[in-house]
């Protein structure tokens, strides 16, 4: 019975995931994610973001000189790391 396959929801991503080496466990958790694998993210862009919340998330990932970066030079430090 050690062998038996969880219930899956997406039995495609589950067979991809098994043939990429993942357990039966993960490719059933994985393949049982609303959503997963689907790409698009819904961070705001930086742009839209003020300076202070670039610099914080500048100073979250440690950018050096970020205190005295402008905000183009931050997304593009950000973008850059």
């Amino acid at each position: 019975m050690a062998d038996k396959i969880p219930s899956v929801k997406n039995e495609e991503q589950y067979e991809a995931l098994r043939d990429q080496g993942y357990s039966k466990e993960k490719s059933a958790r994985i393949a049982n994610t609303p959503d997963a694998g689907k790409k698009g993210g819904k961070a705001e862009k930086y742009e839209d973001r003020t300076k202070d919340d670039l610099y914080q998330q500048a100073k979250n990932i440690g950018i050096d000189g970020r205190s005295k970066m402008s905000k183009k030079e931050l997304i593009n430090a950000l973008r850059n790391n």
